[in-house]
């Protein structure tokens, strides 16, 4: 095994990174328990759904490290399992706002801006579309898509890896590798488009929640976890990640990505209890946003 081989300053590196591994899990069950009894339960899976993202992440990424041959198995469930969090993110911003029923009366005659990332955002001819029930249940269809089908395409490449006719970076037409990995690009970006045009409406309606830097820490991880690694591993596959015996040079590609992301999930974990762990009433006013430090609500 290659951790039986390291010298000093890899086992100190490699010690470094389970350790932050292990602190990131710790504050994770911290911050759960806090959920569990400060939250109200409505909200409280979701929550603690969105928050266990990086801790999940980050130990893949550690078993990944310490067990090579595992690696396809843990990148196969961090990605099953962000697939369901995106799925969640969507449903976490419509609970804020008090529910589906309250979002829709407190949007009456309102509108989505579909001309946003990462599909449209060129596209400013699109008409707006009306706030609807019809139109809410698009958006989370375009999630929940996402959420099924993304691990029915991961275990179809588990299979086909088995029989050894799945090479991950094999991106030859004639293999799967490349449409299956288009396809999931695809629905990705279906399901980040329904998220990004909930955010566009609600962000200041749910500022008073934090849901800004809520938003830009899922925003870090869907980069980090998925363009970051991409970038790595093509860079390998091209031999500009040069081999460094005994590791060849996707081996060692995938263990530098497997190293920043246990280091970039430690620190988003830590984050994300900053903004997360605050008191929450069930059915605060959605209008909260509107009102300013020390003013006294408006009675209707």
């Amino acid at each position: 095994s290659l951790s039986a081989g390291l010298d000093l300053p890899g086992r100190f590196l490699f010690a470094t990174l389970t350790l932050m591994t292990l602190v990131a899990i710790l504050v994770f069950i911290e911050e759960a328990v806090y959920i569990y009894k400060k939250i109200p339960s409505s909200k409280r899976s979701i929550i603690i759904w969105i928050n266990a993202a990086a801790p999940v992440i980050s130990t893949t990424s550690c078993i990944g490290m310490w067990i090579p041959r595992s690696t396809m198995f843990t990148d196969f469930t961090a990605g099953i399992f962000f697939a369901i969090v995106i799925h969640k993110f969507l449903l976490m911003m419509i609970k804020e706002c008090g529910g589906q029923k309250l979002l829709l009366r407190h949007f009456e005659n309102g509108h989505f801006t579909i001309s946003t990332g990462p599909c449209c955002c060129c596209c400013l001819c699109l008409p707006r579309v009306p706030i609807t029930r019809q139109t809410l249940f698009w958006l989370k269809m375009g999630t929940f898509q996402f959420a099924v089908l993304r691990p029915m395409l991961i275990f179809l490449s588990v299979v086909l890896w088995s029989n050894g006719n799945y090479v991950l970076y094999n991106l030859s037409p004639k293999g799967p590798a490349l449409w299956i990995s288009c396809f999931i690009g695809v629905l990705t970006l279906t399901a980040l488009w329904a998220v990004g045009i909930m955010f566009r409406k609600v962000r200041i309606l749910l500022k008073c929640k934090n849901i800004i830097p809520k938003f830009a820490l899922y925003q870090f991880i869907v980069i980090l976890n998925h363009l970051q690694t991409s970038i790595i591993n093509i860079l390998a596959t091209q031999r500009i990640i040069p081999c460094a015996p005994p590791l060849s040079a996707t081996a060692r590609g995938s263990y530098i990505a497997q190293q920043l992301l246990i280091m970039e999930m430690f620190l988003i974990t830590v984050i994300s209890r900053v903004f997360y762990r605050r008191k929450y009433h069930d059915l605060e006013p959605p209008e909260c946003a509107a009102e300013e430090p020390g003013e006294k609500k408006q009675t209707p």
